[in-house]
């Protein structure tokens, strides 16, 4: 049989394996089901944190089933959408086999981001590598932006606008309560360093000093040096970067050791709830750093907040942020009525995402869209809102020393 004979005998099978006169690469690519996966930290350090991504991302996809799905072009109709999700066991290098496992085992048409700088670093590699966008939040713009990504998106705060709140909020303050003699306590990791230069350079900006600034040992038992140091030098007040882990032995120890200061704010270990689990109400008037807030009066986000407090009794900072990320995401499906990856990154770069629990969100041509980053304060139980002020919110309580607490 010659080559043009080989060809049409391909094409005559194709048509009668169908049952009908459409081939079969035709039927195949008709979806009927929009499938995204994510990579999520459902084990290891940063679990507490992936289970609220989780929950996140659960929610905003059954919002939108609820309402009917998602109109596919290449279906015709509206398509309902599935969660895939694959354990990154809080692990850079495992984030590298759960991608693999979304895209290839599971074939998955888009991916939501984990949580996490050196987690996402990974994810993205992986997304360039496979071709397969990827909806990140949580890293850092400085770590994202040089490496110019094609198949990812980010939205998140930077470094700076996270480190300037606490200076904004001192400056907010009668002159006779302002910090005089702060403290810098960052872990000594390369967020830690990184953030800690970014805290550094934005003291010179309002002229404080340091009254205390070195490293800060991840994971040690006995916090009681820089406890001492900190007192010895007359430290009244302490920005904190580090795990829950650390950041709860911290406080914990200046409780044991009486060592009290009007304001301390802490990042990335003292806004998850186990933070107020673990010290009760040695937690209040703690300051968290946060992404999001059921205060904000964006669309829909008072009443995320109430479903996620009625179902696990306790409040978040985060949810919000993960479930826009999700909302971008599906929105975008929604603008270009496609599952190809490339055409879902174009329909979030360069584009406004309005009316999202986070507000108007909007991406520059590179696909990074900035938030501002919260400060929260813990009081009974429940994030109160500081920074960005509210109209008729929360007043800054300023703690007095541990014996004169009720």
């Amino acid at each position: 049989m010659n080559k043009r004979g080989a060809l049409t005998t391909i094409a005559a099978a194709a048509v009668v394996a169908t049952g009908l006169g459409t081939p079969l690469w035709a039927a195949a690519a008709a979806p009927t089901e929009i499938k995204i996966g994510a990579p999520i930290s459902m084990s290891g350090l940063l679990a507490a944190d992936g289970l609220e991504q989780k929950w996140s991302y659960e929610q905003a996809v059954a919002d939108v089933n609820a309402a009917g799905g998602i109109f596919i072009k290449a279906a015709n109709k509206k398509l309902p959408v599935r969660l895939v999700f694959a354990d990154d066991q809080s692990d850079p290098s495992k984030v590298t086999d759960a991608m693999e496992r979304l895209i290839k085992v599971e074939k998955v048409d888009l991916i939501l981001s984990t949580h996490g700088g050196d987690l996402n670093m990974a994810g993205a590699l992986a997304a360039e590598k496979y071709k397969k966008f990827y909806m990140i939040t949580t890293m850092w713009p400085h770590d994202w932006g040089p490496k110019k990504f094609k198949w990812s998106a980010l939205f998140f705060y930077d470094a700076a606008g996270g480190a300037e709140v606490p200076f904004k909020i001192w400056e907010s303050l009668p002159p006779d309560q302002r910090p005089k003699k702060p403290a810098l306590v960052v872990e000594d990791s390369p967020d830690g360093q990184g953030f800690g230069g970014v805290f550094k350079s934005l003291a010179k900006k309002y002229n404080v000093q340091f009254v205390l600034d070195e490293p800060w040992a991840m994971g040690a038992k006995d916090y009681s040096a820089y406890i001492l140091k900190m007192k010895a030098r007359g430290a009244d007040a302490v920005l904190l970067f580090g795990s829950p882990g650390d950041s709860i032995t911290m406080v914990r120890q200046m409780k044991e050791q009486n060592f009290s200061v009007p304001y301390l704010h802490g990042w990335k270990g003292t806004w998850p709830y186990e933070f107020r689990e673990a010290l009760g109400d040695a937690s209040d008037y703690v300051l968290a750093d946060g992404f999001w807030s059921p205060e904000y009066p964006y669309p829909g986000a008072k009443e995320l907040g109430e479903r996620y407090t009625k179902q696990f009794n306790k409040s978040s900072t985060s949810i919000g942020m993960f479930y826009a990320n999700a909302q971008v995401m599906l929105k975008a499906i929604e603008t270009s009525g496609s599952l190809e990856p490339k055409a879902v990154r174009d329909a979030v770069a360069g584009h406004e995402f309005k009316g999202t629990v986070q507000g108007d969100v909007k991406f520059d041509a590179a696909g990074l869209a900035l938030i501002t980053s919260t400060a929260n304060q813990w009081w009974q139980g429940k994030h109160r809102l500081v920074y960005p002020t509210q109209a008729g919110g929360w007043t800054l309580k300023l703690a007095p020393p541990w014996n004169q607490r009720k």
